[in-house]
């Protein structure tokens, strides 16, 4: 409930547009350097990652690894796999969404960075909560993907592989 919610408000409240893009072409070069900054969370974790093996007390590097360790190769890992179905999804829901709805596409790349952040948090301190993080980054995604769906079978069966 709380995806919907914070998509609607950040819609209604923020004060940008996004640009004109009459063709498909543009929307997905838009779609391209939107998602550039959802790669921010997993290009940090990804740091961290890196600093955490490095001062890791384990002496033999292919040993087992330590909880902060695999915590943090967790979230890189998982992060990378919904980050590649998020990105093609809003690639595809680009070129379904009329012009005065394009503004969804930086605000859902915004939800995705920041739901990750949350999600690593919550994982870092039990890994009973990180359910939270994952339903704001998974849901939204679910959405897209149904959209798309619809949009390919119901909408423009006709254009379904042009």
């Amino acid at each position: 409930l709380l995806c919907p919610c914070l998509i609607y408000g950040a819609y209604v409240f923020l004060p940008f547009d996004a640009p004109l893009l009459p063709t498909v072409s543009a929307r997905l070069v838009y779609t391209l350097r939107c998602a550039t900054f959802a790669t921010f969370p997993v290009v940090l974790g990804m740091i961290i990652s890196g600093i955490s093996r490095l001062c890791s007390s384990a002496l033999e590097p292919f040993g087992e690894l330590q909880r902060e360790v695999e915590i943090h190769r967790t979230y890189v890992s998982q992060s990378i796999q919904l980050f590649i179905l998020y990105f093609f999804n809003m690639a595809v829901l680009a070129t379904y969404l009329p012009q005065e709805l394009l503004k969804l596409i930086p605000l859902l790349t915004g939800l995705f960075a920041i739901s990750r952040l949350i999600f690593w948090l919550s994982y870092a301190i039990s890994r009973s909560f990180r359910v939270f993080g994952f339903s704001m980054t998974f849901l939204p995604l679910l959405a897209m993907l149904v959209w798309n769906l619809y949009g390919m079978f119901v909408l423009e069966p006709e254009n379904l592989l042009s």
